[in-house]
């Protein structure tokens, strides 16, 4: 027998010896729905968008009732971001997960970037595009996160929309008892608060508040006109926040009420808590008002009324001069996304990278001050012009 027949005839038992591909794509495929769900129950949130684009079935287990009545069973509760941008007059939504593996890669071309990163380690976030159909339009004082849900109120309109997150899908609530000009929304206890002026009358202002149990509203007139009579204390665009367990609306960084909710009473603000609410760029966090106004980090003590500098925060980058700032409290921490620099296009357009930042807050009780860790920032997307609008936490079984 010559030689090249010896090796026709070793590749023909070879060939006859190897076993046959299986039908099955990957091993987990075999595995029945209960077990699957049984496991996806136990993985934090951060890692559904991800698991999501392994298969059509993956990404139906993960948006299936079944599949939350199994982690409510387990009792596991975690804080998930959301991140509204306007783009082109529409809203889009994101939220913040992990970067998938990306150890697989086989582009050569990457090895420059590979060696950038060594230097730069990568937290391992992202933001990932939430398909949410027929977004209505958003922006930062009429919408608020309670529970699972994020509720919007439209600018212009009396209509209130509710994102289930554990969905993605859109519902409608009770629309406002009256039409606001201009408004800001908090919540303070399970409940929406939403202060502004009338519609119909520019020296009448309302407080409209939503129990998002009963899902009704309480509709009550903000007094204090008489006590502005060269000044009336009308909300065009005011800023809200809820703390001490009140209800503060200003009307300008000097001049605001508070109403105490549980004595149902107004009082006026501190004539200096609104001096750095002003461009949307705050929040609150158990109890304490942060700001990031012009990139400089403050917070609200309320006991000696004034602001004070966020300490701490070593390697967190200057952001660029005018850059769109935007706080939320995610568990507890401070998260912070920003707009880095713009890239414009020759044929028109442009694109800017967004950037977030994880900050741990320590509190010195006895020096009154606060402090920041910054746990990790990173570049987690680059988009087209788009108009960064807020950054929501939600809680999630």
């Amino acid at each position: 027998m010559s030689s090249l027949e010896k090796k026709r005839k070793i590749n023909t038992t070879k060939k006859e010896s190897e076993p046959e591909p299986s039908s099955q794509s990957t091993p987990n495929s075999s595995l029945p729905d209960d077990v699957l769900l049984s496991c996806f129950a136990r993985v934090s949130k951060l890692y559904y968008p991800t698991l999501s684009l392994v298969s059509k079935r993956f990404r139906s287990l993960l948006t299936s009732p079944e599949f939350d009545k199994a982690r409510s069973l387990l009792g596991h509760t975690e804080s998930c971001l959301y991140v509204c941008m306007e783009c082109y007059q529409r809203s889009r939504w994101y939220t913040l997960c992990r970067k998938p593996n990306q150890t697989l890669t086989c582009d050569t071309s990457e090895g420059k970037k590979k060696k950038k990163k060594k230097k730069n380690k990568s937290s391992g976030y992202v933001l990932a595009r939430v398909p949410i159909p027929c977004s209505p339009r958003s922006h930062f004082q009429g919408l608020v996160a309670v529970g699972s849900n994020i509720y919007n109120i439209e600018e212009g309109s009396s209509k209130v929309s509710i994102l289930d997150c554990r969905s993605h899908t859109w519902g409608e609530a009770p629309s406002l008892p009256l039409k606001l000009a201009s408004f800001s929304a908090s919540v303070l206890d399970g409940n929406i608060y939403v202060a502004g002026g009338d519609a119909s009358d520019i020296l009448k202002n309302n407080l409209e508040v939503f129990d998002t149990e009963t899902q009704t509203w309480d509709l009550k007139t903000i007094p204090y006109i008489d006590h502005h009579p060269h000044s009336p204390m009308f909300f065009n665009y005011p800023g809200s926040a809820c703390i001490d367990g009140k209800f503060h609306v200003m009307k300008t960084r000097t001049e605001g009420v508070a109403y105490n909710s549980k004595e149902s009473r107004w009082d006026l603000s501190a004539p200096n808590m609104g001096n750095y609410m002003v461009g949307d760029s705050y929040c609150v966090i158990e109890n304490v008002l942060y700001s990031a106004m012009h990139g400089v980090f403050r917070w609200y003590d309320s006991g000696l009324r004034e602001w004070k500098r966020l300490m701490g925060l070593e390697g967190l980058p200057n952001f660029p001069f005018r850059s769109c700032v935007r706080l939320a409290d995610y568990g507890g921490k401070l998260v912070v996304l920003w707009e880095g620099d713009v890239f414009y296009l020759r044929h028109g357009g442009g694109y800017n990278k967004i950037w977030c930042a994880e900050i741990a807050l320590e509190r010195r009780q006895r020096e009154r001050e606060i402090s920041g860790k910054v746990e990790w920032f990173d570049h987690v997307l680059t988009v087209e012009s788009c108009d960064l609008v807020k950054v929501l936490a939600v809680t999630l079984s």
